[in-house]
């Protein structure tokens, strides 16, 4: 039986707040932002002190928000704090957003233009916006206030953090990646990341008109997408690896049986079947842990077309290659390095992690023989991200692994404005998986390998 909404009211009588006296703060002037943080945190403790939190859980959305702004409007006429329209509506949305989501973070949610938010203890909040950082006027209380956001974002997920496990990967319901570090290892207080992701994911359509490819490049992506060939996406840290998966995984047929394997689910890709595996860290006993390569592993044993891997970091590797190399053709995954072959010896040295005594000829007979294609993406000095190689890897000559570029990026200069001036550009090799694109029905242009037709950016 649902509660009545009158019900909350009714736990709210005449008596004063238990938490601090509210009305010392009243003033006929503007509330200074100091004063109305107290003010937010005061009401706030009260709502929680004398609220049947039980009933309100029986609630809708919709009905919880409209209670409290109820709640808050008495509980201000009760101790006579007089303060402006803007700041009483101000004052309910921000009680709104500590009970139902995640306090001041609220707003830089919703916004559409925020990428990342970047919390460094509870005075100092950063945004990326259009690829540039951007000191924000949003604070917490106290770092215990931070902690309570934290907590109620790691819990959401089955995570903990503490002092004990005081590093956290995690993800809100949007599919935000959340990473949190507390004290004694953030020393100045807890630190907290939050990568975002738009609900729609771009595709290449949005990748084109954003210049951060050509429609060339865009035709050879959905190609090696529809016709199997593994690939794995390199770069930095916020390059876009992420978003540049997405937007191949779009071509995979809708029936193959897909598994994706993450840390932090973030994927977003649109076809119907896919299984969706994520990591679990040890619990406070330190047993529990389910690593990626134990994904891997048992991803083989559930009949996939393809698996896709978030990102390779460790002793997977070994195990991703040899599934690319066992017939779940069209494998992608992650990797962060800043060039193609750094990305290659990078994955030398995880294939050792899990297999130190397998030579140096072997491994690298093992990536040239999984992997198809090596696609490098940037995040330039303007905050631009652009596609800037696609490689193929044709071999081995002698113990080294021989590979080809097929388009580039290059920069030429920066402007006055500080944005990036370059071209993109084919080089002029025709790539030896043309004969592989033919089998799939997939026929491409002689002219979309002219070096001489330059695309300025």
């Amino acid at each position: 039986m649902q509660v009545p909404a009158a019900n909350l009211r009714n736990r709210l009588g005449a008596a004063a707040p238990a938490n601090g006296n509210i009305a010392a703060l009243r003033s006929s002037e503007a509330i200074d932002n100091r004063a109305y943080q107290q003010l937010k945190h005061r009401i706030h403790q009260t709502l929680l002190d004398r609220v049947d939190l039980e009933s309100m859980q029986r609630l809708t959305q919709d009905q919880i928000r409209d209670e409290l702004k109820i709640l808050v409007e008495r509980l201000l006429e009760e101790n006579m704090v007089v303060i402006n329209d803007s700041e009483r509506r101000n004052l309910t949305r921000d009680i709104q957003y500590e009970v139902l989501g995640f306090g001041p973070l609220e707003p830089l949610l919703a916004d559409p233009n925020v990428s990342d938010i970047l919390v460094n203890g509870a005075r100092q909040v950063y945004v990326e916006r259009k690829g540039c950082l951007e000191l924000t006027s949003v604070t917490f209380n106290d770092d215990a206030h931070l902690m309570k956001i934290i907590d109620k974002i790691v819990s959401r997920v089955g995570r903990r953090i503490d002092e004990s496990s005081p590093m956290v990967d995690a993800r809100l319901p949007d599919g935000s990646r959340v990473n949190a570090i507390i004290p004694p290892l953030a020393i100045d207080g807890p630190v907290l990341s939050i990568r975002r992701f738009s609900a729609d994911p771009l595709g290449m359509a949005e990748l084109i008109s954003f210049n951060s490819m050509t429609e060339a490049m865009a035709t050879i992506l959905q190609a090696l997408g529809k016709s199997k060939v593994n690939i794995l996406i390199s770069g930095g840290t916020g390059s876009g690896k992420t978003t540049m998966l997405n937007a191949i995984s779009g071509y995979i047929s809708h029936s193959e049986r897909i598994v994706t394997i993450e840390d932090a689910a973030e994927l977003q890709l649109q076809q119907p079947h896919i299984v969706r595996l994520e990591t679990r860290p040890p619990n406070i006993e330190n047993k529990g842990e389910v690593t990626q390569r134990a994904l891997v592993r048992n991803a083989l044993r559930m009949r996939p077309d393809r698996i896709i891997l978030g990102e390779v970091r460790g002793a997977e590797a070994l195990d991703m290659l040899q599934a690319m190399n066992t017939g779940h053709e069209g494998s992608m995954a992650t990797i962060h390095a800043n060039t193609p072959r750094d990305a290659l010896t990078r994955l030398e040295n995880m294939i050792s992690m899990g297999a130190a005594g397998l030579p140096v000829k072997a491994m690298r007979q093992q990536i040239s023989s999984a992997i198809g294609v090596v696609v490098q993406v940037a995040r330039l000095t303007d905050g631009k991200r652009k596609l800037m190689s696609i490689q193929e890897i044709t071999g081995m000559e002698g113990e080294m692994i021989t590979m080809q570029e097929i388009f580039c990026f290059k920069q030429t200069s920066v402007g006055t404005d500080g944005s990036v001036q370059g071209y993109f550009s084919a080089t002029g090799v025709r790539p030896r998986f043309g004969e592989r694109l033919r089998t799939f029905g997939v026929t491409l242009a002689d002219d979309m390998f002219d070096p001489t037709v330059q695309k300025r950016m």
